[in-house]
């Protein structure tokens, strides 16, 4: 890894950790305030990244551009309302990437009232570090509410298959070789099956030209 590389690497970071933690603790408090203990006995009610992110999915997503965290689990049995928590809980995660981008989008938007943090010709490396997290926090909101097995998205298409098991089972895990073909056909013939882009864009950056900063 060469140097600008690193520091390339080195600006994600604290995005990715902060969008990574906060979206699998929404799941795992989502899961509990719905009636299951399964998350919170296995400790993932909690803010500490260490109890979410997954060693190489981590690294996959920092040296490919895709990754994972570790699944929450819950127990569908334990839930008080199962149709309608499941759904609750799934959204949890890429809700909180969003909240979590308007968040610091404003926190940049007070910030740079004291500190300029950017100008049209130069852009500081703290500046980048910001911007990267929100921009990262939209793309975790966007991507995860795809409806391909196993991303969040996809329990609001299958969820009225699960009536039939089988179905359900197999939609489910065919639509997971689904999802990793498309990743991995992404990145050996360098076409982007997931041109999701210029919705993150519109929302990142349109939401901080609301608010008086452009890009």
């Amino acid at each position: 890894m060469d140097g600008i590389n690193l520091v390339q690497t080195l600006k994600l970071l604290p995005g990715i950790i902060l969008g990574l933690t906060i979206h699998e603790f929404s799941h795992a408090f989502m899961a509990h305030r719905c009636g299951d203990s399964t998350s919170r006995d296995q400790g993932r009610v909690t803010l500490n990244p260490l109890k979410h992110i997954d060693p190489l999915g981590f690294i996959m997503l920092l040296i490919a551009g895709f990754g994972w965290a570790k699944p929450v689990q819950f127990n569908e049995l334990n839930l008080r309302n199962p149709g309608k928590d499941v759904i609750k809980i799934a959204l949890a995660g890429p809700l909180s990437n969003a909240v979590a981008a308007i968040v610091l989008s404003v926190c940049f938007f007070v910030v740079n009232k004291f500190v300029p943090l950017y100008d049209y010709h130069e852009m500081p490396l703290y500046t980048e570090v910001f911007l990267d997290a929100i921009l990262i926090n939209w793309s975790l909101f966007i991507f995860n509410l795809i409806p391909i097995p196993p991303l969040d998205g996809s329990h609001l298409l299958l969820s009225q298959f699960k009536k039939f098991p089988n179905l359900y089972a197999g939609l489910y895990k065919y639509g997971t070789f689904v999802l990793l073909a498309l990743i991995v056909g992404s990145m050996l013939t360098k076409i982007n099956f997931f041109p999701i882009w210029p919705v993150i864009s519109f929302l990142g950056y349109g939401f901080l030209s609301l608010l008086g900063i452009h890009f």
